[in-house]
């Protein structure tokens, strides 16, 4: 089964899913075998791994580059960040093309003008309702899966408001938007009166620091929050750890001392199953 169909099955069961963030191939890896049911590849972590902040610094055919990796090392749907698509209604319809060449299950597309903004940074600025609505058709039309499930993500909470956050959403519903993403909603109430007024398939962006409050999974399952993606702590963990390790090192010139946290060499090579491999290669050896 592909793996858009298996997303899209997800959301016709009514299922809640947590999609955590990845970035890499070993990331992707770590979630599948920690159980989740599909991965978020996160545009903001992508972009931080190649030491750049969530600007939109990174260009469309790097990213999908990536996603290709990411798509590679795991069997689980991939769901992935296009931000606002890199540019008009004709890029993104070049990048509906490449995202699913990479393989990904489905992706959010945003209504924010490029270049973009983390969606918990102050200060973005909006496109018009109509032009949004028009990039979602055009990927509507460019997909060649039929199953590539396409979400919907407004900004406008912040921007213009609740109410109009509501009402960009529906039009995107209407433009043919599979999935509805309110972004960065403040409040407990806000997260239930969203999920109030658009009774469609949800997504809901969970991180710790950020400016929604955390919501326990099953609360979110109640409110009928479909998706739930938790897009950089694992990086921010990962960042720390290193920071951790660097520290041992510089004071000592070697991570001896902190080895009971680190995993072992043969652990490692478990994580990225380099047992298959050799197995494949002696079968084609000659």
């Amino acid at each position: 089964m592909r793996p858009s169909t298996r997303l899209r099955e997800f959301l016709d069961k009514g299922e809640t899913i947590v999609a955590p963030g990845v970035y890499d191939g070993i990331s992707a890896q770590l979630v599948e075998q920690a159980g989740f049911l599909a991965a978020y590849a996160s545009g903001g972590a992508i972009s931080r791994s190649a030491g750049m902040p969530d600007l939109g610094l990174l260009g469309m055919s790097e990213i999908a580059d990536r996603l290709g990796n990411i798509v590679d090392a795991t069997t689980i749907p991939v769901i992935a960040d296009a931000d606002t698509g890199y540019g008009n209604a004709l890029n993104v319809q070049r990048m509906v093309r490449a995202f699913e060449r990479a393989g990904v299950a489905g992706f959010h597309l945003e209504d924010q003008r490029f270049p973009k903004r983390c969606g918990h940074y102050d200060d973005k600025t909006l496109v018009p309702v109509a032009e949004m609505a028009q990039k979602l058709r055009a990927a509507r039309d460019a997909a060649r899966d039929s199953d590539l499930v396409i979400i919907a993500r407004t900004d406008a909470l912040a921007v213009e408001g609740f109410d109009a956050a509501i009402a960009r959403s529906e039009a995107y519903r209407e433009a043919g938007a599979d999935v509805l993403f309110v972004e960065a909603p403040e409040t407990i109430e806000q997260i239930a009166a969203i999920a109030e007024r658009l009774p469609y398939p949800k997504l809901i962006n969970m991180f710790e620091g950020g400016k929604t409050p955390l919501v326990p999974e099953a609360r979110l399952r109640e409110l009928g929050y479909n998706i739930i993606i938790i897009p950089s702590d694992l990086q921010r963990a990962a960042i720390w750890a290193m920071r951790e390790t660097l520290a041992v090192i510089g004071r000592d010139g070697s991570s001896g001392a902190i080895r009971d946290r680190l995993l072992s060499f043969k652990e490692r090579e478990a994580v990225v199953g380099t047992a298959r491999y050799l197995q494949r290669d002696k079968k084609y050896s000659a």
